[in-house]
């Protein structure tokens, strides 16, 4: 199966970094004001997506206390209407003026685990994605319950594996403080994306094998190598922009 290949754009590289991934990827999730980016890096960002043919996907998030919206995070359901509205919107304000079509909705760091993490968020993230950006695709934590509510819901979803993240025995992602979480080594990340496109289990941080039903790979933009890793990802993976809607 050949699979989607994600990577998180917009978040302070040089633009330089920005398209040379965009080359390799075939959907981009583009900060828009939460965490990082601003409206000239949103903008250049679905240009290159255009040039490349890359799904255009948002990527909101939150400015946490470690000032990239990553760790813990509280988050009422009334406040998540807003911070949607207002990232989201504003990448499809952009991406409209620019004839790109929204692709997805990916969240980041903090946002992403604390909608995985509450069934009320989960819920609520995946009715206002479908009322305010109806037809478009939900990127989800593989095997998690925001995939799960999606396909309940009838909203489409593709589940994502991580491919330079380390796993724990139980299919969660090992904390990004915790050593090992980050994968760097270029032999491991790419025999990951083999055995993902082969449909074979990886492995967690302890060997045990896990089963991930992805329909697209998570390559962050600031891994070292990023760009590298990709053009290396895109020979294994074969590089073809997906753009059918996918049945939930």
């Amino acid at each position: 199966m050949r699979l989607d290949l994600n990577c998180d754009l917009g978040e302070g590289e040089s633009r330089r970094q920005t398209r040379a991934l965009m080359r390799w990827i075939t959907s981009a999730n583009v900060a828009c004001g939460g965490h990082a980016g601003d409206v000239s890096t949103m903008r250049a960002c679905v240009r290159w997506a255009r040039e490349f043919r890359v799904n255009l996907g948002a990527h909101p998030g939150v400015p946490t206390v470690d000032g990239f919206g990553r760790g813990a995070l509280q988050l009422a359901a009334g406040q998540l209407e807003l911070l949607l509205l207002q990232q989201v919107g504003v990448l499809a304000r952009i991406a409209g003026e620019e004839k790109v079509p929204l692709h997805h909705i990916k969240l980041h760091g903090s946002l992403y685990h604390a909608v995985e993490g509450s069934q009320p968020l989960a819920r609520e993230y995946l009715r206002l994605s479908a009322h305010w950006w109806p037809g478009c695709v939900v990127f989800a934590f593989a095997g998690g319950r925001v995939a799960r509510w999606a396909r309940r819901m009838g909203v489409p979803v593709w589940e994502e594996a991580f491919v330079d993240r380390a796993y724990r025995d139980d299919g969660t992602l090992l904390p990004r403080g915790a050593p090992g979480a980050l994968l760097t080594d270029r032999h491991a990340i790419l025999e990951r994306v083999r055995r993902l496109q082969a449909g074979q289990a990886i492995e967690s941080e302890r060997g045990r094998p896990l089963r991930l039903r992805a329909r697209t790979m998570c390559l962050h933009g600031d891994t070292p190598g990023a760009s590298q890793l990709a053009s290396a990802i895109a020979r294994v993976a074969g590089r073809s922009a997906i753009k059918a809607t996918p049945a939930g």
